[in-house]
């Protein structure tokens, strides 16, 4: 028994975090936390960061050490620079240190930087382009939510509308004041707005499946939003087309994105010109060694063969240290033309960019058009509807009391009460519709 209650106990505020509503920030958050395409983006990005890092480090000198060892046998060469005799062997060991850095190559390695720093800046662009959409998308699909419970709840409204009326004419029916016959008129309306809801709710729940799956959440069943509190008529501000797009150009990811991969093209036309003049490296080298073989001469004064003395390892080592120091001039004369078709390749490289970056351009322009004048569609029919919805509750009403008052047919009745709900939908629609454009208009901007 305890051990059940420490265990409901651990999971009480996870049941208590699922049954909280998502605001519209933490289900942006949640899919961005979640979507593999800006988990690709970002790598793409540190990749970027990392090959820029290294065309600047390439401005450094390098640094290498290296150690030999050799053997011989046979007729050698010895120490002297003189052939040792055919049962002769030897070891020889190396040791070197040695460095170079470009002096000169055309400014094909500051070049090189610029170009990295560009191709950086674009995948940053990239990655903030998704997160701008998928924002968009959870935001869409968060405002077809609101609008679907809305819709659910005008169609709870209606149906329990109905059943109100049918109560009351239970009553007149079981007085023998009204036809029983006419109940089943009522009952098939209930049944027909009964349909009408289990369809909203259904709707209704697609979407909640939607959003779940954009956010990749295991389950949806408790998944509940609240509708953020800048929803409000008055906090609506429909910007003109020409001013969200003369500051979507200087804001907007997807134009500084091919903008900056404009500039990346520009300096690899720089980087492959570079090839058509002189490279100068400066070099440097330090290093010494040891040899050791056990080679014989003739002692002239006792006649016998005696093995070669040489110094200690140590002292080698200090005898034969030796630096250098070199200059490098490469001069590029003929090269199958390979320079100059590279050049051609960048530079068919920057049309291409330029290209792109007029077509960004132009599909952001056509995006904040369209989104604009769907905007004010939205909003024309907004206002029609609420004038309609007006007209729709009058004419509603008064149908209702002519029915009450024998004058009306339940036909007309259910006929004025069906353009009702046909008018709140429409104006649900319309609302919601017209605060997402003005909200992607804020966005784009």
């Amino acid at each position: 028994m305890k051990k059940n209650i420490i265990i409901a106990l651990l999971f009480l505020p996870l049941l208590t975090m699922a049954q909280k509503p998502w605001t519209l920030q933490q289900c942006v958050d949640t899919a961005l936390a979640k979507n593999r395409n800006v988990k690709q983006l970002a790598l793409t990005k540190k990749t970027r960061e990392i090959a820029y890092q290294q065309a600047r480090n390439n401005m450094l000198p390098n640094l290498n050490a290296g150690i030999g060892q050799n053997f011989g046998f046979g007729r050698i060469v010895g120490d002297n620079n003189t052939y040792l005799n055919g049962t002769a062997s030897s070891q020889n060991t190396n040791f070197n240190i040695s460095s170079g850095v470009t002096l000169y190559n055309g400014f094909k390695l500051s070049n090189t930087i610029k170009a990295r720093n560009a191709d950086m800046i674009a995948s940053e662009a990239d990655l903030e382009k998704t997160k701008s959409d998928i924002a968009t998308s959870v935001a869409a699909g968060f405002l077809q939510i609101l609008l679907n419970r809305e819709l659910l709840q005008i169609a709870t409204d209606q149906l329990e509308l109905t059943k109100t009326k049918i109560e009351q004419r239970k009553g007149l029916v079981a007085a023998g004041k009204m036809a029983e016959g006419e109940m089943y008129d009522l009952l098939a309306q209930e049944a027909k707005e009964e349909q009408s809801k289990i369809q909203a709710q259904n709707t209704l729940n697609l979407s909640l499946l939607d959003l779940a799956q954009f956010m990749e959440l295991d389950h949806f069943e408790d998944l509940d939003i609240v509708a953020p509190d800048n929803l409000s008529e008055s906090d609506l501000k429909l910007l003109t087309a020409d001013e969200v797009f003369a500051s979507a150009l200087t804001h907007r990811p997807e134009i500084k994105g091919a903008e900056s991969r404009l500039k990346s093209s520009e300096y690899n036309v720089l980087i492959a010109k570079a090839d058509y003049y002189p490279k100068l490296d400066l070099s440097g080298s330090f290093g010494t060694g040891y040899y050791h073989d056990n080679s014989t001469y003739l002692d002239p004064i006792t006649n016998q063969r005696t093995s070669v003395v040489y110094d200690t390892f140590g002292k080698q080592l200090s005898d034969k240290l030796n630096a250098g120091i070199s200059l490098n001039l490469s001069i590029p004369i003929f090269n199958k033309f390979a320079i100059k078709n590279n050049v051609r390749s960048a530079e068919i490289g920057v049309i291409s960019s330029r290209i792109s970056v007029d077509n960004a351009k132009l599909e952001l322009k056509k995006t904040i058009q369209q989104a604009y004048y769907n905007a004010l569609g939205a909003k024309s029919r907004w206002q029609a509807a609420q004038k309609s919805e007006i007209a729709s509750r009058e004419a509603y009403r008064f149908t209702n009391q002519k029915y009450e008052a024998g004058r009306a047919t339940l036909y007309e009745l259910y006929q004025a009460k069906s353009n009702l709900t046909q008018v709140l939908s429409e104006q649900a629609q319309s609302k919601f519709e017209y605060f997402f454009r003005v909200k992607l208009l804020e966005y784009l901007k």
